[in-house]
């Protein structure tokens, strides 16, 4: 299990380009989740998705993101 977290929807093209996303940034290893197989995800992360979530602290990377963006955010995780 990794300490990333992409939260997803099933036929999301928006979560499509954040793999995209996540692969151009080099991102490491992260799990998948798709919020629609459980109701508290859905009202958590429902209208925010995708979003990128670090378990170890919280903190989490709303969409829209760049490469950038998530480079940034994962220096955070050193």
């Amino acid at each position: 299990m990794s300490d990333l977290t992409l939260y997803q929807r099933d036929y999301c093209h928006l979560c499509d380009l954040a793999l995209a996303v996540m692969a151009e940034a080099g991102a490491p290893d992260f799990d998948s989740v798709w919020v629609d197989d459980a109701d508290e995800l859905e009202q958590r992360y429902g209208t925010r998705v995708p979003v990128l979530r670090d378990a170890r602290d919280g903190r989490e990377l709303d969409w829209p993101f760049d490469a950038a963006a998530v480079r940034t955010f994962l220096t955070r995780l050193s």
